[in-house]
């Protein structure tokens, strides 16, 4: 993912955001917070005939040294294309590209209410550690949110 790609992954992901159950987020950021916020080396896009149809990113958890091998997963589909496997097979190559990349847990923070994401990461190998209730405020609602975890299968990570 470059710069030149922010206005479509930012397309995507304020389609996201208008669903009401997949971030927190009221706005997407712009491309340098959005930048600064992810790890640089694990940033996908799924594209078919020039369009990006999803996008997948990490984002580190701590800036703590002992937590370098540990990420948060994001993964959004354009509208058009949901339903079609784009998620899974971003999901997976992030998952691979995670490994190669020395990273040895993987979160996803998901909606309780989102049961589609929620059915991506458990076929993916992420398990339910728990929820987190009332975790945050959104449009004045307390939301619950679902941790899943995915540990590395890579020997040594």
């Amino acid at each position: 993912m470059q710069p030149e790609h922010w206005p479509s992954v930012k397309k995507i992901y304020e389609e996201g955001i208008a669903t009401g159950n997949a971030t927190f987020q009221t706005e997407a950021p712009e491309w340098k917070a959005w930048d600064n916020g992810h790890v640089k080396t694990c940033r996908l896009l799924a594209v078919d005939e020039n369009e990006i149809l999803g996008w997948a990113a990490l984002a580190p958890i701590s800036s703590r040294p002992v937590y370098a091998g540990v990420a948060e997963v994001s993964v959004y589909v354009a509208a058009a294309a949901r339903g079609k496997g784009v998620g899974k097979l971003l999901l997976q190559a992030l998952i691979n590209e995670s490994e190669k990349n020395n990273f040895w847990t993987l979160h996803a923070g998901i909606f309780p209410e989102n049961t589609v994401s929620v059915k991506l990461h458990e076929e993916c190998g992420f398990r339910l550690v728990g929820r987190r209730e009332r975790i945050g405020k959104m449009n004045s609602v307390w939301r619950d949110t679902l941790l899943l975890e995915r540990r590395s299968t890579v020997t040594g990570l």
